[in-house]
């Protein structure tokens, strides 16, 4: 079974870890290290993926600096979307090519790993049809989003990924139309389950179904460890904070 390594990073900026991203894509095309996830919470930070549309940003960058938000256009795949504290992101700098070379297949694997993952706490999530992320049927506002998926590919190495609604305040989607999607709404776990809930009780539930779906042996690893593999293949280091 492949080895993957998996490094809590805590909350961090959106930029940092994009840039982390970026590192251990090459890395991982080089051989200088096995798989790694990378799971983490982002300050609030709007992104816009390489197919998405300004347009569906609703606020103004004055609206967007006083609320503390900021704005990253990014190379994943999909539209526009809304990271902040109490979601749960996942990052998997996995060597797809070695699984499977099929990338709808790994996006259905991601939505699988977070079906399950929600279904451990009693919550019925499912695909929609035509669309992509995990979904709820909530009664008396139809289907929304519990969490949403934007990747990217290099040689097969997968970057980007998940972010998943735990206990997200969903008062700053509103700022945008979310992943471009006009006529359904978004949610978090806290609210389907009507109680407090922390991305700390989601994310062992979230590393079992991962290694499940992918067939991967999860290691636990520390940023330090991550950075000594990186070293192999680049000098710049990690650095501190957020």
């Amino acid at each position: 079974m492949k080895t993957c390594l998996v490094v809590d990073l805590g909350v961090i900026a959106y930029g940092r870890a994009l840039e982390l991203q970026r590192r251990l894509v090459e890395a991982r095309k080089a051989g200088a290290t096995p798989d790694v996830l990378l799971l983490c919470e982002h300050p609030s930070v709007v992104t816009l993926g390489r197919n998405g549309h300004q347009e569906n940003l609703r606020a103004s960058e004055r609206v967007l600096a006083q609320m503390g938000v900021e704005f990253h256009p990014t190379d994943r795949g999909g539209d526009i979307t809304y990271h902040g504290p109490g979601q749960q992101v996942g990052y998997p700098i996995l060597h797809v090519g070695e699984i499977r070379r099929d990338v709808v297949w790994y996006v259905r694997q991601l939505e699988e790993l977070l079906i399950r993952a929600s279904g451990d706490f009693g919550v019925a999530a499912r695909r929609e049809s035509g669309l992509t992320g995990v979904w709820v049927d909530v009664p008396g506002r139809g289907p929304e989003k519990l969490a949403a998926i934007g990747v990217h590919f290099s040689r097969w190495v997968s970057s980007h990924g998940f972010a998943y609604n735990v206990c997200t305040d969903l008062r700053y989607f509103n700022l945008i139309v979310p992943c471009g999607i006009r006529d359904k709404g978004v949610t978090s776990l806290e609210r389907l389950l009507g109680r407090p809930v922390e991305p700390a009780e989601f994310q062992p539930r979230l590393l079992d179904r991962f290694a499940e779906v992918f067939g991967l042996d999860l290691k636990p690893a520390s940023g330090a460890e991550l950075e000594e593999r990186l070293e192999k293949v680049t000098a710049a280091p990690l650095g501190a904070g957020s």
